[in-house]
C-alpha cells in the first residue's frame, strides 16, 4: 500500500516544525516540507536555509526543499502593490498577504512534483492566512485536499513547545518571547504577547528593521528613487532590482526610526487584532510612487485610481489575489502607469521620511502655467467665464429653491 503524501508550507518556526511530526503521528502522512524564500531573512545565506531544511528533517520530514522566490515575489507581486499604492486601512503595506499567493503557487508545484495527495499550512483558525492559503489553493488546485493541523490540535504555545521537546524537534521559540512574527522583503509583522492588550506600548525588543528615533543619526540624508512605468528601478542613480532595493532601503531608512506602524486592524474573520509592523523601505517606496503620480497622472484618472487603491488592498488582504477582480484592478492600474517614469528625492531625518523633490520627463506640471512671474502663460481673462458657468447650477438652485436660514441673533455686548 502506498503511503499518503503531503506537502507542508514550512516556515521553520514552532508551529510548522511541530506540524511535521504531528501530521505523521495523527494523520499518517509522509511529509515533504517546502520553505519558500520571500526574503524572511534579508541576509540569509546557504547555511541558514540548510539549517531550516535540517530542522524539518529532524522533525520527521521525508524531504525538505527550499525555493528562492525573492525576485519573482518582488517583480510580480510587490511591484503591483507599489503601483497600487496599497496600504490596508490606509496604514500599512500588505506584508503577509502579498507573499501568500507566491508561496501557494510553489506549494502546488511541489505537490504535483511529488505526487502528493494533500497540502497543509500552519495557520490558526482566527487568522487571515488560512483564508489566503486555502482560497488560493482552491483556485489553483481544487483537487488537492487542504489540511490545517493548528486549527484542530488544540495546543497552546506551551503545549507546542512541550510537544517539540518530547519528540526532540529542534526549535528556537520560548515562553520568554511569545511573539508571533511573519516577515519578508516587504517588512515584519509582529503580534501576541504584551501587545494583545492594545493599551500596552509595543516592547522594545520586537523591532529589528527600525531604530528608536532617539538612536537615529542626527544629520539629514537624502536618497533618490527612480521609477520606470511605476516600478522602482534605481536607487541614487544605480540600477537596483526591487528584491535587492527593499533590504537596502530598510537599512538606510529604518536607521532613522521611520517605518513603524502600530494599529488595531479588522481581520477577514471578523475580529479586531492589534498588530505592529516594520516596513521602512516599502512605506518609502509607496510614498515616493504616489508623489510621482501627482505630476504624471491626469486629474480624474488620479482620483479614480485613488478610489480603487483601497479596494485593491482589501482584495489582496482578503486572500483574493487569484481572482478576476484583482486582475481587473491590475489591468486598470497598469494602464495608468505608462508615464509614471521619473525620480523622487526623499529626505531622511530622525523619525521622518518626506518627499522634497520630484521630476518626470513627461510630467503634467507646466511651469509656465503654474508660475506667477512675468513668463506666466495662463489666460487669466478666461477665468471669469469659467467661474460663472461652473457656479451656474448652484446659482439657479439658490434663486429658485434655497430656503433662507434664520438670521443669527447678534450676541449680547458686555460693556
Amino acid at each position: 500500500m502506498t503511503n499518503k503524501r503531503l506537502v507542508l508550507a514550512y516556515s521553520g518556526g514552532l508551529d510548522t516544525s511541530v506540524a511535521v511530526k504531528w501530521i505523521q503521528e495523527e494523520w499518517g502522512y509522509e511529509v515533504v516540507a517546502l520553505a519558500v524564500d520571500v526574503g524572511q531573512e534579508p541576509h540569509a545565506d546557504a547555511a541558514y536555509w540548510n539549517a531550516i531544511k535540517q530542522r524539518a528533517l529532524s522533525a520527521g520530514a521525508i524531504e525538505a526543499r527550499v525555493v528562492d522566490a525573492r525576485e519573482e515575489y518582488a517583480s510580480r507581486y510587490v511591484a503591483n502593490a507599489i503601483k497600487a499604492n496599497a496600504l490596508y486601512e490606509g496604514k500599512y503595506p500588505l506584508v503577509s498577504s502579498l507573499s501568500r499567493p507566491v508561496i501557494t503557487r510553489h506549494l502546488v508545484a511541489a505537490a504535483r512534483d511529488v505526487n502528493a495527495d494533500a497540502v497543509a499550512h500552519g495557520c490558526t483558525g482566527k487568522g487571515n492566512d488560512q483564508v489566503r492559503f486555502e482560497v488560493s489553493l482552491r483556485t489553483l488546485a481544487p483537487d488537492l485536499e487542504v489540511l490545517a493541523p493548528v486549527r484542530v490540535w488544540g495546543f497552546s504555545r506551551a503545549d507546542s513547545i512541550a510537544y517539540a521537546k518530547r519528540f526532540g524537534i529542534p526549535i528556537t521559540a520560548s515562553l520568554e518571547k511569545p511573539y508571533s512574527v511573519d516577515e519578508n522583503i516587504v517588512g515584519r509583522a509582529v503580534e501576541c504577547g504584551a501587545m494583545e492588550d492594545p493599551w500596552n506600548a509595543p516592547p522594545d525588543d520586537i523591532y529589528e528593521r527600525t531604530s528608536a528615533v532617539s538612536d537615529a543619526p542626527k544629520g539629514i540624508l537624502e536618497c533618490v528613487i527612480g521609477f520606470e512605468r511605476g516600478t522602482p528601478v534605481t536607487l541614487d542613480g544605480v540600477p537596483t532590482p526591487l528584491h535587492l532595493m527593499l533590504p537596502e532601503l530598510d537599512a538606510m531608512i529604518g536607521a532613522y526610526g521611520f517605518g513603524r506602524v502600530d494599529m488595531v486592524e479588522n481581520r477577514r474573520v471578523g475580529i479586531k487584532s492589534r498588530e505592529v509592523y516594520e516596513c521602512p523601505g516599502a512605506l518609502a517606496l509607496i510614498l515616493a510612487h504616489a508623489d510621482l503620480e501627482s505630476i504624471t497622472l491626469e486629474r480624474d484618472v488620479m482620483r479614480e485610481k485613488s478610489r480603487l487603491e483601497t479596494r485593491w488592498a482589501e482584495t489582496v488582504y482578503d486572500g483574493l489575489w487569484y481572482s478576476p477582480l484583482r486582475e481587473a484592478f491590475d489591468a486598470f492600474i497598469e494602464s495608468t502607469q505608462k508615464h509614471v517614469t521619473g525620480e523622487v528625492r526623499l529626505q531622511l531625518q530622525p523619525g521622518q521620511c518626506v518627499v522634497v523633490g520630484r521630476r518626470a520627463e513627461r510630467g503634467l506640471y507646466d511651469y509656465r502655467l503654474a508660475t506667477y512671474e512675468s513668463d506666466d502663460a495662463f489666460r487669466h481673462e478666461d477665468a471669469a467665464g469659467f467661474v460663472r458657468l461652473w457656479g451656474l447650477s448652484v446659482e439657479t438652485w439658490s434663486k429658485r429653491q434655497r430656503v433662507e436660514e434664520p438670521a443669527v441673533p447678534a450676541p449680547n455686548r458686555i460693556s
